[in-house]
């Protein structure tokens, strides 16, 4: 269905679909047969892209890194983490083969230039420049070079940072698209930062998306009805997983209430409803649930009407209710019975 190839990311407003990325990171717990499992529960999801992180402790780290936060009683130090989080590059490969017969985009983050340069041999669809990463110009260079779509994160740049990452990645004349990120795991509410999505638009002249941490659906459907290009979230089996991100993510069953619910408000923003004109399946409707003026009772020829004689009642095939005053004061020409709609002929002209 899509390639590592294919020009997926596309200019904000050209009518093509939101792009739902599921993010593993860690989720795998460096198990390959669970990093696996996530590639289908991301495509049985309905999702768009599975997206993965790429560490090679070596490369991007050093022995004294600290923790963010110690979830991890058999890793000593974050750097032996990032170790146990490595797969080779046969694994990789697999990993993308995976993803290309599951249909969905393969993608993830590099943080460092040897991990830069495995993906590309691996074949990502784009990068995802991750938030830690917004000032390491040398590795989004190289990513740039690639010539593939951009993904900028921005949970931990100020405006000014990140006008500098986005002028470089311009630069390149690749697509680009600005995620608006908060990095606090899981985030609240009041930090998710929906305004952002309409200010990167008109700052940047790009697409814009929103990489969530908020662990639930609402921050994502919230996005789409404003437009958002890119909805990122990152996904775990269950909540009773294990891993350091695991309270920031969505279930895969969420995952799938989030394709389903994006789809739907895609659908009802590309089908708005003229209130001008009353489609012909609306007018059967009518007929069935407004109501038609009738007798409240047997009435003789010559009666005046006065309001106590006059209802509405279902179907409304007959004078309708809103005509009810003008009804009062009009003289019967024939005899009526109870619950018969009035119709004109019944009236003297």
């Amino acid at each position: 269905m899509k390639s590592g190839s294919e020009s997926w990311l596309h200019d904000p407003g050209n009518g093509k679909r939101c792009t739902i990325v599921g993010e593993i990171a860690q989720a795998h717990d460096g198990s390959l047969g669970m990093a696996h499992a996530y590639v289908d529960a991301v495509a049985a999801a309905g999702a768009d892209a599975v997206k993965f992180q790429t560490h090679i402790a070596a490369a991007e780290s050093t022995p004294s890194e600290p923790w963010r936060t110690r979830f991890s009683p058999q890793d000593d130090s974050r750097y032996d983490y990032w170790r146990r989080m490595e797969f080779t590059p046969e694994q990789w490969h697999g990993l993308k083969a995976h993803a290309d017969e599951a249909g969905l985009l393969f993608l993830s983050s590099p943080f460092s230039m040897e991990a830069t340069e495995l993906l590309t041999k691996v074949g990502v669809a784009g990068w995802k420049i991750a938030s830690g990463e917004v000032t390491n110009f040398p590795m989004v260079e190289m990513m740039c070079e690639t010539r593939l779509p951009v993904m900028l994160s921005t949970g931990m740049s100020p405006l000014t940072e990140i006008d500098e990452a986005v002028a470089l990645v311009k630069g390149y004349d690749v697509p680009l698209a600005v995620m608006q990120c908060t990095t606090q795991y899981p985030s609240p509410a009041d930090s998710i930062g929906l305004n952002m999505l309409g200010e990167f638009r008109d700052r940047y002249s790009c697409a814009v998306g929103l990489s969530d941490h908020s662990g639930q659906i609402y921050a994502s459907l919230a996005a789409a009805t404003m437009e958002a290009d890119i909805i990122e979230i990152h996904v775990t089996m269950s909540r009773e997983m294990f891993g350091p991100d695991v309270k920031a993510s969505v279930t895969t069953d969420e995952l799938k209430q989030i394709t389903d619910g994006v789809r739907f408000i895609a659908e009802m923003a590309a089908h708005p409803v003229d209130k001008t004109v009353t489609r012909a399946d609306i007018a059967e409707l009518r007929d069935i649930f407004f109501k038609s003026l009738v007798p409240c009772d047997d009435l003789p020829a010559a009666t005046v009407l006065e309001a106590k004689h006059i209802t509405a009642k279902k179907p409304g095939t007959g004078i309708p209710a809103t005509q009810f005053k003008n009804l009062i004061g009009r003289t019967l020409v024939r005899s009526v019975r109870r619950d018969m709609p009035f119709v004109e002929e019944d009236f003297e002209r």
